[in-house]
């Protein structure tokens, strides 16, 4: 029997916690690189044609599916929290003016951001390197993906973090 590629590729965005390589999803499944950028195209072209509330999106190196934005506030209170609320600050702070020296950081955040920041390094998602007696802090290539940021550079995180502050969708 042989399997539609296109519902392959869809599996195995739909099983994925994390967004996915083409070159992964070659490996396992023994795909060509071709026929997993086709079958991506037509998923993609499939659920915009009809409408859906879930979107195929290139988040970082990956593809994943996520919902679209319009739709998020409505499956926000079912999904598990990965990111506590009270980091979130830390987070765009970090994201916005990255790098930017944890030192700074407390500075305007207050003292409880050193707990925030070893939360974000636990959840991947963000890097510290030490600098003099503080730690200079970035985004992460997970930050990307876990937020849905079209491209990591720094330059990409911020226009994101900009469009998000105006209320317009990336």
């Amino acid at each position: 029997m042989d399997l539609d590629p296109v519902r392959i590729v869809e599996t195995v965005l739909f099983s994925a916690a994390q967004p996915v390589k083409v070159s992964d999803i070659e490996v396992q499944t023994q795909l060509t690189g071709t026929v997993v950028r086709r079958a991506l195209k037509k998923l993609e072209e499939e659920y915009d044609g009809r409408g859906s509330a879930i979107q195929v999106a290139r988040t970082g190196a990956g593809y994943a599916f996520i919902v679209r934005e319009a739709y998020r506030p409505f499956g926000r209170q079912f999904a598990p929290k990965e990111v506590p609320d009270e980091v979130l600050r830390a987070a765009a702070m970090i994201a916005y003016h990255q790098p930017i020296l944890q030192s700074d950081l407390a500075r305007s955040l207050g003292s409880r951001v050193y707990d925030d920041v070893r939360t974000l390094q636990q959840l991947g998602l963000v890097a510290a390197k030490k600098q003099g007696q503080t730690l200079l802090l970035t985004t992460t290539k997970r930050f990307c993906e876990y937020f849905g940021v079209e491209g990591t550079s720094r330059n990409a995180v911020k226009r994101w973090m900009e469009e998000k502050a105006k209320g317009s969708e990336p």
